[in-house]
């Protein structure tokens, strides 16, 4: 695409301009420096001999020098007329995964265990999203990421196999500190709206209500949830080998409480599945949806320069200007070749000719000129009559 007004890269040479005009002007109208041969010559002859045949100083040295500084003026400016349009061949659809990460996970409701079973999930996700980027963010009573947005599989698979409770520092369920971490990765990565996917079995009240407050608001991204676990529930057997008590010292046993989590999902604007062992879980929840091409990235450049992502469309549409400056210096190059050429060749003599042959002198003309007198006729014809006498 082709403006007719340049786009500026650096316009802060314009203030170059009123410089290089007022140092133009003096040279324009310098006044001629007093010198040698006009101490020498009259005044009236000054003119004629000091300026040229025509009493009058060239201006156009001056003319070609202005010109030249303005299309220097020009390249330092950086013009571009020219906005070229690229699509990225790689979808920008952002996925946050929130996994909590409690000592609750470690229930075998879901054999073997319910983090075994998120864990076999989220490399099923990653698998099938592996040109997308991905990030993952766990939280107990902290929230911590794990993974930033990221299209690197191995580093995930990684990091998602040393994960256990006892890494968190602090107890608790704080999802809503996830969904924070989350909204800030998401702005960070500036692909667009993105997603969220939480993994978890509940959520209490004080959770939800934080997460209201973050996710309201027309561009706040949706929030789906995978349950994990069951119904019944089971007690958890922690690390240590005993069974998780709650402050009275009663045995805890979780319940996945697929009711509250359907019906908040549905107030966030996604969707609600519980785990299965094959993948239609994931894709009821659209996470392994093939994405549509951009259709639109044509006119990208139509709008503000940069990344943009619409709606529907899972590609980055960029929009690039071409410089055009090296041109100009293309141009200030060749002018300046040819003034030093034609320089050159004013400077350059001319053919020599060939020396004349030697001739040979006369006896006369050899005599020192000293030596040789100048007699008067008459005295010099009485001398010739006394010899011959």
């Amino acid at each position: 695409m082709i403006d007719l007004w340049p786009h500026w890269f650096r316009p802060w040479w314009l203030l170059l301009l009123p410089l290089l005009g007022w140092l133009l002007w003096q040279l324009w109208h310098r006044q001629k420096r007093a010198g040698r041969w006009q101490m020498i010559l009259p005044p009236a002859f000054h003119a004629v001999l000091l300026s040229g045949g025509n009493g009058r100083e060239s201006k156009s040295p001056w003319v070609l020098l202005g010109i030249a500084w303005l299309l220097a003026v020009l390249a330092l400016l950086g013009p571009s007329w020219q906005r070229v349009e690229q699509t990225s061949q790689k979808p920008s659809d952002p996925l946050v995964v929130l996994l909590e990460l409690t000592p609750e996970m470690l229930a075998t409701d879901s054999p073997p265990s319910r983090l075994e079973q998120a864990r076999r999930k989220l490399y099923d996700l990653l698998q099938a999203r592996s040109d997308a980027q991905t990030a993952i963010v766990v939280y107990a009573g902290s929230a911590h990421t794990l993974v930033p947005l990221s299209d690197d599989l191995a580093t995930s698979r990684n990091l998602l196999e040393a994960l256990r409770p006892s890494l968190m520092p602090e107890p608790g369920h704080r999802a809503d500190l996830a969904v924070e971490k989350a909204l800030g990765l998401l702005k960070q990565g500036g692909l667009g709206q993105g997603r969220l996917l939480l993994i978890g079995s509940s959520l209490s009240k004080q959770e939800r209500q934080g997460i209201r407050l973050l996710l309201q608001g027309g561009q706040a991204p949706s929030l789906s949830i995978l349950g994990i676990g069951s119904r019944e529930g089971t007690p958890v057997t922690l690390e240590s080998g005993e069974f998780l008590k709650d402050d009275q010292g009663a045995i805890l046993v979780p319940r996945l409480d697929s009711p509250t989590l359907k019906a908040f999902a549905s107030e966030m604007g996604g969707r609600y599945r519980a785990a299965r062992l094959d993948d239609k879980d994931l894709r009821q929840l659209g996470m392994l949806d093939a994405r549509k091409p951009c259709a639109t990235t044509a006119n990208c450049c139509t709008s503000t320069p940069g990344p943009t992502r619409v709606t529907g469309c899972c590609c980055r549409c960029c929009c690039w200007r071409v410089r055009r400056a090296a041109w100009l210096v293309v141009l200030l190059a060749v002018a300046a070749a040819w003034r030093t050429a034609a320089q050159l060749c004013l400077r350059t003599p001319g053919p020599v000719a060939a020396p004349r042959p030697a001739r040979p002198v006369p006896a006369e003309e050899k005599t020192p000129r000293r030596s040789r007198r100048t007699l008067p006729r008459p005295a010099m014809a009485r001398r010739g009559a006394v010899r011959s006498g």
